[in-house]
């Protein structure tokens, strides 16, 4: 019985510099999680193993998505622009449950916890609708794959 298309490998454009210790903390973790399971299939693409290359290219997030071997499979270019509000959200929210776990009440952090999930479903929401006809996606990949489009912002 053949396995479900899958990632096998993710690399962000490091040329772009690093984050905060925090910040590479959670690209590892986002990273490690994705490979353990995902679901990630290329349309009209043949095989089950694939890499894949996140960068951000001026305005543009870039796909590059190769075979088991590194081959080159096929790129994908999406508009930053429609992100643009939720990652602003996202970094907003997360600097507030930070300073929350600092200074307050456990029901206000759980509070704040739970906008933060939110705002990180409508980004991944967003993604799987903007990959729509390219890549399919589970939504748990696409949680993972925003966390790491919020990586590449935070070190643009």
């Amino acid at each position: 019985m053949a396995s479900a298309p899958r990632l096998i490998a993710v690399e962000l454009d490091e040329t772009i510099g690093q984050a905060s210790p925090d910040v590479e903390h959670e690209r590892a973790v986002a990273i490690f999680d994705l490979i353990e399971e995902n679901v990630f299939e290329p349309q009209g693409l043949a095989g089950e193993r694939f890499n894949l290359r996140l960068s951000i290219a001026g305005q543009r997030l870039v796909f590059d998505v190769s075979d088991e071997s590194g081959a080159p499979t096929v790129t994908h270019i999406l508009s930053l622009t429609p992100f643009r509000r939720v990652i602003r959200d996202y970094f907003l929210i997360c600097d507030s449950y930070h300073e929350a776990i600092r200074s307050s009440t456990p029901s206000q952090i759980e509070a704040i916890d739970m906008g933060r999930r939110g705002i990180h479903n409508d980004g991944s929401d967003l993604l799987r609708e903007r990959l729509g006809g390219k890549i399919t996606l589970d939504k748990d990949t696409a949680r993972r794959l925003f966390t790491l489009i919020c990586v590449l912002h935070r070190r643009n």
